[in-house]
This record gives C-alpha cells, structure tokens and sequence, in this order.
C-alpha cells in the first residue's frame, strides 16, 4: 500500500482522550480541530514550567537524494519503538509545507507505518499556521506601500525596501514581479518579489519565540527596509503593523497535537526549510514536550550539515536547550547514488559504489560528534532491496569509526522494527550527561562565521563574495555581529553545487548575499545562487493528487 492508503486505515483515538491518558493534559487546555488534532494552550504551557526536563534526541540524517533518506519516517519510528519499551517518549516534527508537497516530495508526515496522522490534514492547511503566517507577512507587505502611498511620513526609500510576499507555493514566475501598476490610483510603481512562506521571517520568528510578547517584540523588530541615507533601518514597529501582524497569529503560536499510526503522541509546529531557512519545529514545542515526557525526539532538516548545524547554533543557543544524542539516517540506495550510481540502478547490488558514497556519511559523522560534540547512533533506514552484503559493509566501516550502526526496519513494521535502534539511542541518553557544543563563538565577526561553517562543515577551502556582498557584511557586522549565521546552500550537497555527490573538498563557497533577519536574530548568507522561491518540477506531485466523490484524497505519497 501507498504511504496515504496505510495512513488512511489507521484506527485513530480521539485526541482530547489520548492526550489526557498518556500525557495527563486536561481537556480544556486543549482547542480541538476537529476529533483527531488540536491546539494545546499557552497557559498550559506556562504551566509546565516548574517540570524537570526530560531528554532531548536530534534526528538527523546524510545529504538528501532523490533516492530518499527518511529522516521524519526515522522520528516517528524511533518514538514508537520507544514508547513500545515503556518510555514516555513525544516526538516533535515541523509542519509540511503545500510547496514541495505538491511539488517535487508529495507529502512529508512520515511514510509506511511510521507516519503522523491524519496524514492529509497535516499536509493540506492542518490547523491554518502557515496561512496565518503568510497573511502577517503581507499585511506588513500592504502596509508598506500604503504607508508609501499616503505620503510616506517615514521618508521609506521604494528603491531599498527589503521585506518581500509570500506564498506557500512552489512558484517560480513571482521571483521578481513589479507592483503600483496602473497609474496613481494603485499606488507607486517599484520591483518586489516573493519568497515561499517558509522562508519568512515570521515563520522564524514564530519558531524561535518563547511568548506572545516575545512574538509581537520580534515582529515589531522586523526591518524592512531603509531611508534614502541607505543606512537608517525602518522597523516594522514603525509602521504600527506588529500588533495586528501577532494578532493574526493568536492561534498560530499554540502547538499542535496529533498522533502516530501506534497512537502515540506527536507535537507538529512550525516548518522553516533547512536549506533557506533555520529548519527547525517551534520552540514551544520542543520545550513542551520536554515538560511532558521524559524523552522528546525532533528533527531537523535537509543533512547535518545544514539543519542539524542551524539546530545547535541557532536553535539551541537562543532557546537554551541541550541535547543528549544524534541519530544520523541513510539509506543504502542514497550512499549509491553519492557513489555515481544512476536512480534507476540504485535497487542493483553495487559495493564499489556504497564503498565510494560513504564518504558523505563519514563526513556528516565527523560534524556530528567532532563540531558538534554529540554522541551519535547511525540509522539505516532499510530498503528490501538492500542486500546482506552491503548492510555488513555499512556496519564494518562504522565499526571501523567506533559508532554503532543499526539496521532499522520501521517502514515496514513500525515501532516493533525501530527497537534495536531504541535500545542504542537510549544506552547513549540514560548513561551519559547532554554534551554538545557550537560550531563557532558568537563573538567572532559574521565573515568568520561563515568561513568556519564553509570550511569546518562543508570541507570548503575558504569562501568568497564581491565587493558589494562584501560590504554588506561589513555593514550588518557593526550593529549585528553577534547574530548567528543561518545559511540558505543546496541541500544536495556540502558544496554549492548540488551535483557534486560524496564529500567534496576544497572548493569555494560563493555568498551571493546576505540578508538581515533582526526579528528572528539571525544573519541569512545565500551561498551559490540558492533561491528563497523554489520552482516546480516538470512533473509536479500535483499532477498525481486527486480527491473523489466521497472525500477520498488519493496521490499523497
């Protein structure tokens, strides 16, 4: 069966009743979205504070194919084994975005028996967050050029406004558009754009927020743009548009609770791509979790090298967190193609090119535990067409590096198949204390930063940028050199060329720009000629969606 028709048979709990006996949270905390997901209250939240944390486990995994890795799969395996062995486990996911779900991935809640549901509902609007977002993104957006077109009393120069639209959709035609056509009545004419909502600073800020306050704070710091003297920010508080941009977001903020095909609990919040953006679920969620189970499994997104960095260096250092181990997913398949192997031999037994491949995994582990000091578990998320010869050579080359290696067969077979690769994670968490550390000080100027993940991480022999890039920095370096560095890199690979598999070294990483995201507290570097709009395939998954007469959705893989 399809990963939609397996989802589509689950015998699904009422979640009000579920979260009461598993998590003991009372039925009025929780704003039910119908019978099987809802809203868990702010006030409830702040109500955990005076709970004991419980364990934080990252999941993470190699450079993405086209072959797949199964990284969320992984989570909701791995928390369903764990609950299987008696831990109270929550795992926390971020929420899918309609771009790549009806473009090139389909849907994202996991896959075979290790899935999030109801599966269509968290891939189709689930609660509203990401309109919510979109819509406080471009209300600040018409307020802009109202304000402009009422006289601009703020003296907002059309020619260096920073602060884009959105939309959740892979688009690539509304990259740069050209707004006020049509004379005086619509306004004034100028070149805009617009990014996928994703790549918002408010779905940034949204995730790193810690209150309602915190929220309507970062909101009204929000530049977006400057005066004529190009060096006079003009702040979203400026506009008077931060207050209604968070009431927009009243519900947005609250986590959302829903189950597993096992019937255990998942937190879904937040869905900031890792390869433009900081790719990490919210905040609120991560630290719920930790309040109501003792252990809380999260991913992040894209490879180690990108969501797992912005874990540790963004994520935690802003939220204080502390995480106890990484679990780091391939697949045999994905080690083949990063070995040369062409998609469509990928299912052809090929140790020469696994041998090859490898070196991306070595690679992401080496990040993990020597930049990221994290004790790590690898997971082989297994294929059946995975041969018994390959799975030994996996496991005798991490041997051979002194980590474990664990086939996993929670596809197939749910928690039950994830057990061993629990009992491993947990030997880590349960007898060792959380260590981990930063990829570079937050003192060190931005240019360093980047450097250091360019050529700690990604095996680049230095970075480069023209004199206007170059500049830039220069100027955010005064008043934000203390930000962190979120880098927006192909994903496909630790180079900016998302052809080169493996684990190149010695190449030079482009920044083509940089861009300021005071809301959020972070610095974006654009490496190569990544783009905060994607475009879709030739052959998009929408093409394949479809509902019938009676409701059924249908093409979600």
């Amino acid at each position: 069966m399809s990963d939609i028709e397996i989802a589509q048979q689950a015998k699904m709990r009422p979640i009000t009743e579920l979260a009461a006996e598993k998590l003991g949270i009372p039925a009025q905390h929780l704003d039910p979205y119908g019978h099987y997901k809802a809203k868990v209250s702010l006030e409830y939240v702040k109500q955990l504070s005076d709970r004991a944390d419980g364990k934080l486990i990252l999941v993470t995994a190699i450079s993405p194919t086209p072959a797949g890795e199964g990284k969320t799969t992984t989570t909701v395996g791995l928390g369903d084994a764990m609950n299987r062995l008696g831990k109270k486990t929550v795992i926390c996911l971020r929420e899918p975005s309609l771009g790549p779900c009806f473009g090139m991935k389909g849907g994202a809640a996991g896959g075979g028996y290790s899935q999030v549901v109801p599966m269509e509902d968290i891939n189709l609007h689930f609660t509203g967050d990401f309109h919510a977002i979109a819509v406080a993104h471009n209300l600040l957006s018409a307020m802009i050029d109202n304000h402009i077109n009422h006289g601009n009393a703020l003296g907002i120069d059309s020619r260096r406004i920073t602060w884009k639209r959105v939309v959740d959709m892979n688009d690539r035609a509304l990259r740069k558009i050209t707004v006020g056509q049509g004379g005086p009545a619509n306004g004034y004419c100028r070149e805009d754009g617009y990014d996928i909502v994703v790549a918002s600073e408010i779905m940034a800020i949204l995730c790193l927020a810690t209150s309602r306050s915190d929220l309507k704070e970062r909101l009204g710091r929000i530049v977006i743009g400057y005066k004529s003297d190009r060096v006079t920010p003009i702040y979203a508080r400026d506009l008077k548009a931060h207050g209604a941009m968070a009431a927009l977001l009243k519900e947005a903020i609250k986590p959302n609770l829903v189950q597993t095909l096992e019937n255990n609990l998942a937190l879904i919040h937040g869905g900031p791509f890792a390869n433009i953006a900081h790719g990490c679920n919210t905040v609120t969620a991560t630290k719920t979790a930790l309040k109501l189970a003792d252990y809380a499994i999260t991913e992040a997104g894209f490879g180690a090298d990108l969501g797992a960095e912005k874990f540790i260096d963004i994520k935690c250092r802003m939220a204080g967190l502390k995480p106890s181990a990484a679990v780091l997913v391939a697949t045999v398949r994905a080690l083949k193609f990063h070995g040369g192997v062409a998609r469509e031999a990928l299912n052809e037994e090929n140790l020469e090119a696994l041998q090859k491949g490898f070196s991306n995994l070595e690679r992401h582990l080496k990040n993990i535990r020597e930049h990221y000091g994290l004790a790590c578990v690898v997971c082989i998320n297994h294929f059946s067409f995975d041969s018994d010869a390959e799975i030994q050579l996996l496991q005798d080359k991490c041997a051979s590096l002194g980590v474990k290696c664990v086939v996993s067969k929670h596809w197939a077979k749910g928690g039950a198949g994830a057990e061993e690769l629990a009992k491993e994670v947990l030997e880590i968490v349960d007898n060792n204390a959380p260590s981990f550390q930063y990829v570079y000080d937050e003192s060190i100027p931005l240019w360093d930063k980047i450097e250091t993940i360019a050529t700690k991480l990604y095996g680049a022999a230095g970075i480069s940028a023209n004199p206007k890039v170059r500049n830039q920095i220069n100027a955010l370096q005064e008043n934000y050199g203390h930000f962190p560095i979120c880098m927006a890199k192909t994903q496909m690979s630790f180079s900016t060329d998302p052809n080169a598999k493996g684990a190149p070294e010695g190449h030079t990483v482009e920044i083509s720009d940089v861009r300021l995201a005071n809301g959020a507290g972070f610095i974006v570097a654009i490496a190569g000629d990544m783009m905060t709009m994607p475009g879709l395939p030739k052959a998009p998954a929408a093409e394949r969606i479809d509902i019938s007469d009676d409701g059924v959705i249908t093409g979600l893989f």
